[in-house]
């Protein structure tokens, strides 16, 4: 084939090309920057390639001549996960070899063989797949300008993934620094599951130098694709039930379901979740060992690539996964997903259907497997909120600065930078369009001489201004922010390794810090005794005893998105009307049932308080219907207040729904009655004494000193313990707060705090929404099929095992009898507020 034809290459595959990718082949071939948002499976991929292809062809037509030797870097496709950085190298090599043969294809990421990195850093490829880190990492080179003037297209795959991060501000940043060698850059990004695409285009594109947001191309690739999305019913799911509760009897269906399948993806929400789903359907079907897999990123690199080369091949039966295997790698043998638990959010239901079906014109399957019954409504409102189009919108991060710190040293390795042409650059970019001299002045000053607190200590003076240019001068000062340059997370991992030395994966330090010796644990699908810790690395034996634990990783539970919620409490709307318009809802009526004999059901134009007085103390529930996160604060917030009015000592429970304050001594009301506790006033300074606030910002900080280069996270084979860490970051943390109470650091932390762990601004909205509402009072005569998981929530970190199972058997047991008693309510009783 001669030059770049894409509509030639299609017809050769007796493809047709769609409309979509011929106007972003048309838009990138004339220089025009864009977002293409399109179902998973379309072929986004080869929308973009080729137009990048065309566009290096515009530029310079000899490149379409066999004959030609290697052109120089011009093309850099960068992606979130390193899995996906594989699985795009090898569809784009797939053009390649058709119409470019002498064109060279690379991939650079944390996973790059020595061997390999070593070739790039005498010649770059002309086409380039990386991850942000590494590419923040390539402009640490001396000749980085030289090397990289060349770039004329890039491409961010996912960007829904990575707008909503630090992660993404380093791609903005990288962008920036991109333009600023070469003016005429154009930049795509993709993207199969955003509600808020014009900001993300924006966010993407960044600002012109007038200040106004950079013209681009919004493509959407309207491809008619079938999506199918069901749910595994339990048998018997029960009035009551709790997290987990039907995990076991669902697992004869899953494996049915598996069964029927060539090949199939298992969804779950944690890491956790995964090695104990995997474990169970080795149990279940022991002939399958050897073509089901685990996969999660905390496994070793050479398990991960075995999973995903045994999925292309159909060499597999079942793959249980997390989100590791989200994004868009390429499994055309992969038949049927199944989702173990609530999926939580609309977006996320359509990455993970897109695994199956992964070609245009195949339809995509999905099916939801609730753990408990509260989740079989979760799963008939998540088919809602789809059918609605109601897809989460992401927000971006404004101004952290410890990326930005983190930046000034980068590009003062990169050939170093002159102040007011980089602070031009800085706010090119939408994190930091509106970035102050002041704030560019401190991070610069931070840098240079450490802030007001450091000033003594050479190792923090980074940077030196010669001749107006500021740049590295100390060799072992730019090797170690070389080492730890790209780090966005707060985590400390610890390997995990046999005896004999071959590697697992790793963990947190944290779960390993809690075993013993002797200990055993699942990880990796195997039952493995742990030995001793050295040198960072957890030695581990096989073992045949059972597990006592399974590791958890850091992250926490997924929560409830505002879209999902909302569709959950139309169903409880449908279901207090009479309207069971699921097999769901169908499935969970016992339940519904339940809950208006005991109690009401909930409703957006009520809020519902329920009280119980148990052995325990004083149970008070609230129902907002608002998500984990925002109830985690609501309920410290709330219990803070009733303390402030009568002293009492207060135990608390979240989840997705409501709210559990437990009490030794019944709680003044009044408030709650008026609704004065829900006030706007003073929700910051009560929230903060609420929350201890300080050690909040304190564990939020230890993260921002690891990317602000504060911390040093040691050399390969010595690294830092999470003890070293968390000492460093407390010291710099109290020396800052006591001597440099200015410091910007500081306030990010504490700004972190209120935006990413409280989400202040959904609480806030959320306390004048509940402030409108009237209260539904219910005192209860039992435990209602709402409460009781809260409940669950708060025992099970005090409780066995078997002690919590005989507690949970009496409530339910009580509570059935006194529901068995009770007449149902006549319908429309229970939503009328």
């Amino acid at each position: 084939m001669s030059g770049f034809d894409p509509l030639g290459w299609f017809a050769s595959r007796q493809w047709k090309a769609f409309d979509f990718q011929r106007e972003v082949w048309q838009a990138m071939a004339a220089g025009d920057s864009g977002l293409l948002h399109a179902t998973t499976g379309s072929g986004k991929t080869y929308a973009v390639w080729w137009g990048a292809l065309l566009r290096a062809a515009r530029l310079s037509p000899r490149t379409t001549r066999a004959t030609h030797g290697a052109p120089p870097l011009g093309i850099l496709w960068i992606t979130p996960m390193r899995a996906l950085a594989a699985d795009t190298t090898l569809a784009l090599q797939a053009v390649l070899g058709d119409v470019a043969p002498t064109w060279t294809l690379g991939q650079r990421s944390g996973d790059t063989p020595a061997g390999e990195r070593t070739r790039q850093n005498k010649r770059w490829p002309t086409a380039l797949v990386t991850t942000p880190e590494s590419l923040s990492l390539m402009l640490t080179r001396d000749h980085a300008a030289g090397e990289l003037h060349g770039v004329h297209t890039v491409v961010v795959d996912e960007w829904h993934e990575l707008m909503a991060n630090k992660r993404g501000v380093q791609v903005q940043l990288a962008l920036a620094r991109l333009r600023a060698w070469n003016p005429e850059l154009v930049v795509w990004g993709l993207s199969a599951t955003l509600g808020n695409l014009p900001q993300a285009l924006h966010v993407l594109l960044g600002q012109t130098e007038q200040g106004t947001p950079r013209a681009g191309r919004l493509v959407q690739g309207a491809v008619p694709k079938a999506l199918s999305i069901d749910t595994l019913l339990p048998l018997k799911p029960g009035r009551f039930s709790w997290a987990g509760h039907l995990g076991s009897q669902m697992l004869a269906p899953v494996v049915k379901e598996i069964d029927s399948a060539s090949t199939a993806l298992v969804f779950t929400n944690t890491r956790s979740q995964a090695e104990l789903w995997y474990q169970m359907l080795l149990e279940a079907r022991p002939d399958w060992a050897g073509i089901v897999a685990l996969h999660h990123a905390s496994l070793d690199i050479k398990t991960r690539r075995w999973v995903e080369q045994g999925l292309k091949a159909g060499e597999l039966k079942a793959v249980v996964a997390t989100s590791s295997l989200d994004l868009g790698v390429d499994f055309l043998p992969v038949e049927r997903v199944l989702q173990i638990g609530s999926v939580k959010g609309v977006a996320r239901l359509l990455q993970r259907a897109g695994r199956s079906g992964h070609a245009p014109g195949r339809p995509s399957r999905i099916t939801l497997v609730p753990t408990n019954t509260l989740e079989l409504i979760e799963a008939a409102a998540a088919r809602h909120a789809v059918a609605q189009g109601n897809i989460e919108a992401r927000r971006p991060p404004e101004q952290p600065l410890d990326v930005l710190v983190q930046h000034l040293v980068t590009v003062a390795l990169g050939g170093g930078f002159e102040r007011e042409p980089l602070y031009a650059e800085l706010r090119l970019s939408h994190a930091y369009r509106d970035l102050t001299p002041e704030a560019f002045d401190w991070a610069v000053a931070f840098v240079e001489r450490g802030g007001h607190s450091l000033t003594a200590y050479p190792q923090y003076h980074r940077v030196v201004c010669l001749d107006g240019v500021y740049r590295v001068p100390d060799r072992g000062i730019a090797l170690r922010h070389k080492m730890t340059v790209g780090t966005l997370t707060g985590n400390t991992s610890m390997t995990v390794k046999y005896l004999r030395g071959a590697t697992i994966g790793t963990v947190d330090e944290n779960f390993i810090a809690r075993l013993r010796p002797g200990d055993g644990f699942l990880f990796g699908g195997r039952l493995l005794e742990y030995v001793r810790t050295q040198d960072m690395t957890a030695y581990v034996k096989k073992t045949t005893q059972s597990a006592k634990v399974v590791p958890r990783w850091f992250g926490g539970q997924m929560p409830l998105s505002i879209e999902m919620a909302e569709s959950v409490l139309q169903m409880w709307v449908d279901a207090g009307e009479g309207r069971y318009l699921h097999p769901e809802m169908q499935a969970a009526r016992p339940m519904l049932e339940t809950q208006a004999r005991l109690s009401r059901l909930p409703h957006p134009e009520r809020l519902l308080v329920e009280r119980l007085t148990s052995r325990e103390g004083h149970h008070l529930f609230i129902y907002p219907f608002a998500g984990r996160d925002v109830h985690l604060g609501l309920a410290s917030l709330l219990a803070w207040r009733l303390a402030r009015e009568a002293p009492n000592t207060f135990s608390l429970s979240v989840n997705d729904h409501g709210l559990e304050i437990l009490s030794a001594e019944p709680p003044p009301l009044d408030s709650l009655r008026t609704q004065t506790l829900f006030s706007e006033a003073d929700l910051l300074p009560d929230l903060l004494q609420s929350l201890h606030s300080s050690e909040l910002a304190q564990r939020r900080f230890r993260a921002i000193a690891r990317i602000a280069g504060l911390i040093f996270t040691g050399y390969p084979g010595r690294p830092q313990s999470t003890r070293q860490l968390q000492a460093s970051s407390s010291l710099f943390f109290e020396v800052f707060k006591k001597h440099d109470p200015e410091n910007m650091l500081l306030a990010q932390a504490h700004g972190e705090v209120l935006q990413h762990e409280l989400d202040v601004q959904r609480l806030g909205e959320t306390l004048a929404h509940l402030r409108r509402l009237p209260l539904a009072w219910v005192d209860l005569p039992a435990a209602s099929p709402l409460c009781l998981p809260l409940m669950v929530e708060r025992l099970r970190e005090k409780l066995s095992t078997e002690t919590l199972a005989d507690r949970l058997a009496r409530m339910v047991r009580d509570a059935e009898k006194i529901a068995d008693r009770r007449p149902l309510p006549a319908l429309h009783d229970n939503p009328t507020p």
